[in-house]
């Protein structure tokens, strides 16, 4: 799905004419796939009645001004009578009048109906998606997301007040327009039409040239918006910048540009030789109705037919000429109108699996055990990520994860608050399987920190009341002071009603990161998990968040995914996951001890530091490897190590 964020736009072949992808993905049309879609009609029911009545009217009205054109020629002109004129003239003019003041009315209804649909099925697929798992969001593309929630609903508008409005409208105008035409005379009417199928074989033709065209010019315009989002976003502007490569951009903007201009160019010189080709078609029908109605009066063939008729039989044949063009195309129409749905429902027929129970339980989970118990994951079939995870976490103890990148640390953590559900065995709580809670009651006793931190647009204020609405001014300076943020607020003219920017660009790692400690502060959670929480700081906001961490983990039950040798030490045990189970758990002594897993990882990663150190120093002396296996030995205890 195209625009947005990514995709890639879908070029959309012009009317009459079907793409070849069109053709492939063309949707299975069924009364279970139009009842869906009438179900979203069905509420408006009643202005839809009211659209067709405004229509028939309309179509009706419409050809009172063709009709009194052939009066005023064989009456008023003919017969020289002025005040007949003038009434006829003042009678198509209303009538005119009347006809617009209709259209607007209908196309007035028209919109509200579809706007209408637009926000029922806005809100439905919003709502959807807002239930739809994490794995979801994960694999989805977000252009995707995006373009389906905004492009393609909104396309529905389209179908409404475009497609189905329109074939109702045109066949309206087409049978009154028929049954006028052959009430005034027969041979006239049937010399009118039979110029229709020459409308046919330039629609075709060219319509294929002009979507190879727009085909090419679409592809095209990609590369230009791909080359405009990768060199102008904040990402690409600064690698430019700092690689010097202004002027090679701009050269490659430059040929880009030009050849979307050049295709524009052709495709615009096809549509004008098309419009004069079928100006010439439309006008063939009344030249020949103007020749036979000659033949017909000057030979006298037909003694009733007037120099009235003739002019009111050209008129309604111009009048039938497009939307007979139109009906043409209907199957067009309707297949991409079915299309537009069935892209929808696709959305909508994607199953939540992360479902909240009826009745779901409710327990106290303060300083309640977190218990894994045999637990088994995996993202993809064939590629089983965890495969016995067993172990628990005693009420109110901190107990940090380590292992090996990609061993899925945080796959763990992300299965208490359901994030995903688990695939064997069970994560529960206080005895409860995590499953069986209230999910919104579980997910309000958990609070997380992650390594990635996100804030929304707006200000630092309405990021901290995302955690709690009716938060005092009081507990928001409380939870700035908890996460070391307060200072850099003061020093803000506006304090907690600075803008943070998009995703918090306005601001720092560590900045971004302080805030997001103090929105889980403030939502004072019972259980807490954090994931590489300080990796974000420098060091000397580290210890300060370090401290209020510890303060905020006090009393709480709490996982950390560690990196850092300052927050393992600090655990009351490690629990080392790698093979898709655990392979250790301990103290940070006992696992040094057990010269296992843990021990490769510490003596690894202690050792880089140290080299660094040496290097920077100069005439550090090396410590001896056997040293780092010995828990007394620590002269440098809150070293940044990075464990993963």
């Amino acid at each position: 799905m195209a625009g947005g964020m990514g995709g890639g736009s879908r070029p959309v072949g012009p009317r009459g004419f079907l793409t070849e992808e069109e053709k492939q993905n063309m949707p299975k049309v069924d009364g279970k796939l139009l009842k869906r879609i009438l179900s979203y009609l069905k509420p408006y029911t009643l202005q839809f009645v009211l659209v067709f009545i405004t229509i028939l009217v309309s179509a009706a009205v419409g050809l009172l001004p063709s009709i009194i054109t052939g009066r005023i020629v064989d009456q008023a002109l003919v017969g020289k009578n002025m005040s007949l004129l003038i009434k006829l003239l003042a009678a198509a003019f209303l009538a005119l009048t009347a006809s617009q003041v209709i259209g607007v009315l209908e196309s007035y209804i028209n919109s509200w109906i579809s706007q209408r649909i637009i926000f029922d099925m806005k809100n439905q697929m919003y709502d959807h998606l807002q239930h739809m798992p994490h794995s979801f969001f994960t694999t989805e593309k977000q252009g995707d997301i995006i373009t389906r929630m905004n492009t393609d609903i909104s396309g529905v508008s389209s179908v409404i007040s475009g497609t189905l409005s329109s074939v109702v409208s045109n066949i309206a105008t087409v049978v009154t327009t028929l049954v006028a035409l052959f009430s005034m005379s027969v041979p006239l009417a049937l010399v009118g039409i039979v110029v229709i199928p020459l409308l046919i074989l330039p629609t075709k033709n060219v319509g294929k040239t002009r979507y190879k065209l727009l085909t090419e010019s679409q592809a095209k315009n990609d590369e230009m918006n791909q080359l405009v989002n990768e060199t102008l976003s904040v990402s690409g502007s600064m690698l430019v910048k700092l690689f010097t490569r202004e002027k090679k951009e701009y050269d490659r903007f430059v040929k880009v540009n030009e050849e979307v201009t050049a295709l524009s160019l052709k495709e615009n010189r096809s549509g004008k030789w098309f419009r004069v080709v079928m100006g010439m078609f439309t006008q063939i029908g009344p030249l020949l109705i103007y020749f036979a109605g000659g033949w017909f009066i000057i030979k006298e063939i037909d003694t009733s037919l007037t120099v009235g008729t003739i002019t009111a039989t050209v008129a309604l044949v111009n009048r039938l000429y497009r939307p007979v063009e139109s009906l043409l195309n209907v199957g067009v129409d309707f297949t991409r109108s079915l299309a537009l749905f069935t892209r929808i429902f696709d959305y909508f027929d994607m199953e939540n699996t992360i479902k909240n129970p009826e009745n779901g339980e409710k327990p106290d989970v303060t300083n309640k055990d977190i218990t894994y118990e045999h637990v088994a994951f995996s993202y993809t079939e064939d590629k089983p990520l965890l495969t016995d995870v067993d172990f628990t976490v005693p009420g109110g103890k901190m107990y940090a994860i380590v292992g090996p990148s990609g061993s899925g640390k945080s796959t763990v953590v992300n299965l208490i608050p359901r994030l995903y559900d688990v695939q064997g065995g069970a994560v529960k709580i206080a005895g409860v399987d995590v499953r069986d809670f209230d999910l919104t009651y579980l997910r309000e006793q958990i609070g997380v920190v992650t390594q990635e931190t996100y804030l929304f647009n707006g200000t630092i204020r309405e990021n901290l009341l995302y955690a709690k609405e009716d938060a005092t001014e009081e507990e928001l300076e409380n939870a700035c002071k908890v996460a070391s943020i307060d200072e850099f607020i003061k020093k803000q003219p506006d304090g907690l009603d600075t803008m943070v920017g998009n995703r918090g660009l306005k601001l720092s790692g560590g900045e971004k990161q302080r805030i997001s400690i103090a929105r889980v502060v403030l939502k004072n959670p019972k259980i807490l998990i954090l994931d590489e929480a300080t990796s974000a700081l420098d060091s000397i906001s580290e210890k300060a968040i370090q401290s209020a961490l510890e303060i905020l983990m006090q009393g709480r039950t709490s996982i950390v995914i560690a990196h850092r040798l300052s927050t393992i030490l600090k655990a009351d045990e490690i629990v080392v996951i790698a093979n898709g189970g655990v392979e250790e758990i301990g103290t940070h002594e006992e696992l040094l001890k057990h010269e296992g897993i843990y021990r490769d990882l510490y003596e690894t990663q202690f050792r880089q530091i140290l080299d660094i150190e040496e290097e920077d120093d100069g005439n550090r002396v090396g410590i001896p490897p056997t040293a780092v296996a010995d828990p007394d030995w620590a002269p440098y205890p809150m070293v940044q190590s990075d464990v993963y």
